[in-house]
């Protein structure tokens, strides 16, 4: 445990609407460096993308436990909206998030809000923004006052993920908007 109070205070605060202050990467190195060996492994399990299937294996860590729960019902209850839109299945999750005809769980609670939220939120960018504000809050709720355990690597590093996530989508608007200025220029030397 002595690793880990050396390693958090030293690491930049992270928030939401603030730039990304390391890659995902550079902290996994930096957590291969500090904590002891037997401690990494478990950074592989700290994913936006989690297993999400009902029999997943388990992890030792009940925050990475608690992360992919949530994760899993959001994913699920995402599926069946999306089905119920197009009218497939009758609105139970199909497909990549849960096999055919399963039912969503409707705990954690608010992560089956945030799904049923997201989905009536007319702009892709907004919705997917508005879900990953929605991690974001459930990783620092699952944290919750563990700051110098390995609670707080595992949030951090999901945080950063998501951090880099959205510069993504940054990058996405940017070059949506190079496109349409660039085809007005074009236009106006045609006209």
């Amino acid at each position: 445990m002595p690793a880990y109070y050396y390693l958090i205070p030293q690491l930049p605060s992270l928030s939401y609407n603030a730039p990304l202050p390391m890659t995902s990467q550079a902290f996994i190195e930096l957590c291969k460096r500090e904590l002891p060996p037997s401690d990494t492994p478990l950074l592989d399990l700290c994913t936006l993308n989690p297993d999400t299937r009902e029999n997943a294996p388990a992890s030792s860590s009940a925050f990475i436990e608690a992360w992919s729960a949530w994760e899993r019902t959001l994913r699920l209850n995402l599926a069946r909206y999306r089905s119920l839109k197009l009218k497939r299945d009758g609105g139970t999750a199909s497909g990549a998030y849960g096999g055919a005809g399963i039912e969503p769980p409707a705990y954690p609670a608010d992560a089956a809000a945030a799904a049923k939220a997201a989905f009536a939120i007319e702009s892709p960018l907004e919705a997917e923004l508005f879900l990953d504000q929605a991690r974001w809050n459930a990783i620092e709720s699952l944290q919750g006052l563990s700051y110098f355990g390995e609670n707080a690597v595992y949030a951090y590093l999901l945080k950063l993920r998501l951090l880099e996530r959205k510069a993504l989508f940054k990058a996405e608007e940017g070059f949506a908007e190079y496109t349409m200025l660039y085809a007005a220029i074009l236009d106006g030397q045609r006209s």
